[in-house]
């Protein structure tokens, strides 16, 4: 992944972290421009919940528990398709009117989860179940 970034001569614009605590983490979702998550598979889908929460523009997955988790807050890409990805991240990049839209609608999105909310229905399923 280094070499690659070297390849293209864009070290000094891309940083790599390591683990990031869960304080630092909101401020580095609210300093991004979007985050970019295409999943080949996700159990749930959390990053894309956090970065909603924080008025972050997603690009994301159309495979797995992504879309139903994003709604119609983010832009759905498939994750095999590079080009399809570069298009979303440049609209993104340039399109304020829709990085505004997106942040609108993930803070909506997002309000939908909570740990809370989470337990319930957990509880709910497990009951149906045992």
């Amino acid at each position: 992944m280094h070499s690659q970034i070297e390849e293209l001569g864009i070290q000094y614009q891309v940083k790599f972290l390591d683990y990031v605590t869960y304080q630092e983490l909101p401020k580095i979702i609210n300093q991004a421009i979007a985050l970019v998550f295409p999943s080949l598979w996700e159990g749930f889908g959390f990053p894309v919940v956090e970065a909603m929460a924080c008025g972050t523009p997603v690009i994301t997955s159309n495979l797995s528990s992504l879309p139903e988790v994003a709604g119609d807050a983010a832009i759905l890409v498939n994750p095999y398709n590079t080009k399809e990805i570069t298009q979303a991240m440049q609209i993104i990049a340039t399109d304020e009117r829709t990085r505004s839209q997106l942040s609108s609608k993930g803070l909506e999105q997002a309000s939908n989860y909570s740990s809370e909310k989470t337990g319930q229905a957990t509880t709910e399923v497990l009951k149906k179940y045992l």
